[in-house]
């Protein structure tokens, strides 16, 4: 659910769920307007504290990242404890920024000891649909120049053979296309304006019943329901449960865009052809674009 507030120029929403591992977390939002002495920028906190901002984004690579069926960052909490501030799963409310680029949006995890971000139905829609009623009609999407060409294979483990590969080359847009083996599914998006962004946002996360069945037993995803994205039939792609085409590769493609969003709220004008990918090749993608990313507000496809 989300619910807002508004004063003092600032809009506020809280968005509250399960989440990957939590019966219930929270998010909430706030929304101010850039201005000459506050430029725009996506500030993360995890129980207040701040985590990251994408004013900053050079300091993208002090955090450690890690993966367990989502993205997880840590950073040290500054405060002197012995622990880290931890941040997991914004991959489904990260690229929402992408639509206000110029926008200032405040993104606190409510709480420290559960820091996930709600699930909602498992995909960016719920977050997109509220923040459209504070934020207004989405703005030009915004694009960084990225000249680079590179390709390479994706293994399990190191010295195993390739189970999928990896290919950028520069693009007028943003452009994927996303092969998923193991369900069937793929799908190519190309990224021009918010609009093309709309069927991406409507794809919710997947799993199939064997892999949750396994995962529960294992302790895992103890806070996911049946409203929380797309059970998949074993050994069937079954499309009749599809909300979008090709649901399974275009959530894939959020979850990417997610990803990239973290760092900064624009895009890279590349063309990403991905074979049996996830977040693991995503921060390895993110790697390479990121020497790329300006502290200016990039230029826009028009």
């Amino acid at each position: 659910m989300g619910k807002g507030r508004a004063g003092n120029n600032t809009r506020e929403v809280l968005f509250t769920s399960p989440s990957l591992s939590y019966k219930s977390t929270s998010v909430e939002v706030k929304l101010r307007d850039a201005s000459v002495t506050s430029a725009p920028s996506v500030n993360w906190s995890v129980g207040g504290h701040p985590f990251y901002s994408t004013s900053a984004h050079k300091l993208y690579g002090d955090l450690l990242h890690s993966v367990s069926r989502t993205t997880i960052y840590e950073l040290d909490d500054g405060l002197g404890s012995a622990g880290k501030l931890r941040l997991c799963s914004p991959e489904h409310l990260a690229p929402v920024f992408l639509m206000w680029p110029d926008r200032i949006f405040d993104v606190n995890l409510v709480s420290a000891d559960e820091p996930e971000v709600p699930m909602m139905d498992g995909s960016a829609l719920p977050f997109f649909s509220r923040l459209r009623r504070e934020a207004g009609v989405p703005h030009e999407l915004s694009f960084y120049d990225v000249p680079l060409r590179a390709e390479w294979d994706l293994c399990r483990r190191p010295g195993e053979a390739p189970t999928g590969c990896v290919r950028i080359t520069p693009s007028e847009a943003f452009e994927v296309e996303y092969v998923l083996d193991s369900v069937g599914s793929s799908a190519s998006v190309s990224i021009y304006s918010a609009e093309d962004l709309f069927s991406v946002f409507m794809a919710r996360t997947f799993i199939t019943e064997k892999d949750y069945r396994e995962a529960r037993e294992a302790g895992l995803l103890a806070g996911v329901d049946e409203s929380c994205g797309l059970l998949l039939p074993d050994g069937s792609a079954n499309k009749n449960l599809y909300r979008v085409d090709e649901e399974p590769a275009r959530h894939k493609v959020l979850d990417l865009l997610g990803d990239l969003a973290f760092v900064c709220p624009s895009l890279p004008k590349v063309r990403i052809e991905i074979l049996n990918g996830g977040h693991v090749s995503h921060h390895q993608i993110v790697r390479r674009l990121l020497p790329y990313v300006s502290l200016r507000i990039p230029s826009q496809v028009r």
